[in-house]
């Protein structure tokens, strides 16, 4: 098994099956997916959490450059170093344009920037409403860090520049 595969596999057990359960009546505590740079670094980790009809992410890296960074959730769930096109582009099943301040959009893989801190540190914590666990063979989709700000109106990426880390998420959502 490839490490992705391995580490999709277990991410899906801990939130559908209940491997790793915490306290009597919470969530199960989910492994953690390696997010990668474009040499194949591993740069941080994304944990996911069952929430109701949603799936809560969190997002540490390090190493980034201070400021924000656009970042968004792509139509694949591949990672392939070393500028992640194998992502695709946001999801967006809809057609709509990008940004969430966009009056035409925004896609559904829109995010609010990441705030990197002066130490090089990004913490973020998103909702995915309606996402849930990929079934077997499932691409999934991809958490994807540009370089720059994400100015949330320009279609179709709000000009955040090159990727500059993603990670494989073995997540999907529902087609609409």
């Amino acid at each position: 098994m490839t490490r992705p595969a391995a580490a999709g596999l277990a991410a899906g057990l801990a939130l559908g099956l209940g491997c790793g359960h915490g306290p009597a009546g919470s969530a199960p505590v989910p492994a953690p997916i390696a997010v990668r740079d474009t040499a194949g670094t591993t740069i941080g980790e994304v944990r996911l959490a069952r929430e109701r009809s949603a799936v809560r992410l969190t997002l540490e890296v390090r190493g980034l450059s201070p400021g924000l960074h656009g970042f968004h959730v792509h139509q694949v769930g591949r990672c392939l170093p070393p500028d992640f096109a194998s992502a695709g582009p946001h999801d967006n099943p809809t057609g709509k344009q990008h940004g969430r301040r966009n009056p035409a959009g925004p896609h559904r893989g829109d995010l609010a920037n990441l705030v990197v801190d002066a130490s090089g540190l990004g913490r973020a914590v998103v909702t995915l409403p309606g996402a849930s666990p990929a079934p077997p063979g499932s691409p999934g989709l991809a958490l994807v860090i540009h370089a720059e700000p994400d100015d949330e109106v320009t279609d179709p990426a709000g000009n955040a520049g090159r990727r500059i880390a993603c990670a494989e998420l073995p997540l999907t959502w529902p087609v609409e």
